[in-house]
């Protein structure tokens, strides 16, 4: 939704649209780039994850453990 949403406010800041279906328009191509774009979002969250999980368990380290209950 974030995407979608930046998007449609780039796609509207080039464009002026003085109609409902301006606006829709704006929507359509907001959501066209969205899907096109895809496939690299999801490979760069991939590639991201293990290292983030890689950080988080360094961090993990540092702490002591809380006693269970």
């Amino acid at each position: 939704m974030l995407v979608l949403s930046g998007f449609a406010i780039a796609i509207s800041l080039g464009v002026a649209t003085d109609s409902a279906a301006g606006s829709a328009g704006t929507l359509a191509a907001a959501w066209v780039a969205t899907k096109l774009t895809q496939p690299l979002r999801i490979l760069a969250t991939l590639a991201i994850t293990p290292l983030v999980a890689a950080g988080l368990k360094r961090l993990r380290r540092g702490r002591p453990e809380l006693p269970p209950g």
